[in-house]
C-alpha cells in the first residue's frame, strides 16, 4: 500500500460517536494481539462506559485508564485503516474527513452499546474481538 515501507505495520483508528464503547473495546482488542491502533469519536463523551470496562476486564483487557477522545484530521491521515464502526457515520463527518479516509475505510455495522446490559455488552464484545482477530489476517497491519 501507498506508504508503507519495508513492511512497516499500518496503525489502526477505530470510529464511533462517542468513543465510550465500540471503538475503546476494538482498541483493546487490537492491542491485545500486538496491532498499533488508537480510537476516536466522532461526538465524545466525557468518559468510558463503566459496563464496558467491566465487560474488558473480564477478558483480560483493561481500559480503565482510557479516555475518549475526539477524531482529528491528523488522526485519519496516519491511520493506515479506519474502521467505522457504524454506517452511519461516514456520512455525519465533515467532508474533508471523508476525503483523508478515502480508499482506507472499513465500516464494520456493530450495535451501539449505550443503554444495553451486561448481557448485551458481553455478546457485542465478542462480535468486535472476532471482527478484530480477522484483521490480523493482513499482512500490512501485522508488519509481515
Amino acid at each position: 500500500m501507498a506508504g508503507q515501507r519495508n513492511g512497516a505495520k499500518k496503525s489502526l483508528l477505530f470510529v464511533c460517536i462517542e468513543n465510550s464503547s465500540r471503538s475503546q473495546i476494538a482498541e483493546g482488542f487490537a492491542k491485545k494481539l500486538g496491532l498499533d491502533a488508537m480510537s476516536a469519536g466522532s461526538v465524545p463523551s466525557t468518559h468510558v462506559n463503566p459496563l464496558v470496562i467491566e465487560a474488558m476486564r473480564e477478558v483480560g483487557v483493561d481500559i480503565s485508564e482510557k479516555n475518549t477522545k475526539a477524531l482529528t484530521g491528523e488522526m485519519i491521515e496516519n491511520a493506515g485503516l479506519v474502521v467505522l464502526t457504524d454506517a452511519s457515520l461516514e456520512e455525519s463527518l465533515p467532508r474533508d474527513f471523508r476525503k483523508k479516509m478515502r480508499n482506507k475505510v472499513a465500516v464494520w455495522n456493530i450495535p451501539d452499546i449505550q443503554g444495553k446490559s451486561i448481557e448485551e455488552i458481553r455478546f457485542i464484545r465478542n462480535e468486535i474481538k472476532a471482527m478484530v482477530e480477522s484483521l490480523t489476517t493482513d499482512s500490512s497491519l501485522v508488519g509481515r
